[in-house]
């Protein structure tokens, strides 16, 4: 097979950038990757909370930490001061290279997997602030309940395997190994829940008996699959908790700073083009919402449901 260069020309997707803006102060923002901030006006929580998006070289060639600047900047231009949680969805680099430092900004409670744990003990955080979860367990977080489903990443795993003992930066990519991997079930007191299914890979029958409204949906590295690993991979997240809207993430090149404009993965690590042939095909099917969310708006990803 030919190797195909060049990306996903985003624009062929603009009229799904339509999630509605956020009149009130219950709010989601996508941050690029699988980071969403989940705030009601008094409480929040966020998953991941990588910032620093380390470059392809650094990523491939040397060791990574966390950039100090760009969390910084990133939760100053959200407004972040306070959060309950940092949920990390496994511990690959794009994913929690940051989530300890986070947590130690907001004073969050940093929640996961002993691998999420393992990098709290490596950037300090106390045994107080970490909680260690075992698929099924829900954590009570002021008017928030997150409740962590065991999953799985999207194949192929690049570094599979657990963080087993504290792991401080800088290190190499390959030391932050997958961990636990979860499906992230968030409920608020209000009513709205939503499915973080932060990897395109999933457990067989793991959500069958889990309701959300609202799935942020995880496709990277889906294009990588063929349309019967898609097609099941939508129905054990979206089908399965009988969701009625879809927002993709975990598209973007997450070698690209954040301050500047996203843009899809190129086509030598994932296709895009084709999870959208599929998908939209799946979704029209079933009569359910397909968007794309636009980084740093507020958004309400229920709006449209009432």
């Amino acid at each position: 097979m030919r190797a195909r260069w060049g990306r996903p020309d985003l624009s062929r997707y603009a009229d799904r950038f339509d999630v509605r803006a956020a009149e009130g102060p219950f709010a989601v923002t996508f941050l690029g990757v699988s980071t969403l901030l989940v705030d009601d006006g008094e409480s929040a929580l966020m998953t991941d909370g990588y910032f620093s998006r380390s470059s392809l070289a650094k990523v491939v060639l040397g060791k990574v930490a966390p950039d100090s600047a760009r969390i910084d900047a990133a939760l100053t231009r959200t407004g972040t001061r306070r959060l309950a949680a940092v949920v990390p969805v496994h511990t690959h680099v794009d994913h929690a290279l940051d989530s300890a430092v986070v947590a130690q900004r907001t004073g969050a409670l940093l929640v996961g997997g002993e691998s999420a744990a393992n990098l709290g003990r490596g950037a300090g955080l106390g045994e107080d602030r970490l909680h260690v979860a075992a698929s099924g367990d829900s954590v009570s977080l002021g008017p928030f309940t997150v409740t962590l489903v065991e999953s799985d990443h999207c194949p192929p795993d690049r570094f599979p395997g657990r963080i087993s003992t504290p792991l401080a930066p800088p290190a190499k990519a390959s030391a932050y190994r997958c961990g636990e991997a979860w499906s992230v079930l968030i409920e608020h007191v209000q009513g709205r829940t939503a499915l973080v299914q932060g990897s395109a890979g999933y457990v067989p029958g793991a959500l069958r008996d889990r309701r959300a409204d609202v799935v942020y949906l995880g496709v990277g590295q889906l294009g990588l699959q063929d349309e019967q690993y898609i097609r099941e991979y939508w129905s054990e997240t979206v089908q399965a908790v009988g969701a009625r809207s879809v927002v993709l993430i975990h598209w973007d090149d997450f070698f690209r700073p954040l301050d500047q404009p996203l843009r899809a993965l190129p086509y030598a690590g994932d296709d895009l083009d084709l999870t959208m042939r599929v998908l939209e095909d799946v979704s029209a099917e079933q009569g359910v919402e397909l968007h794309f969310p636009s980084a740093w708006r507020r958004e309400d990803p229920w709006a449209s449901l009432a």
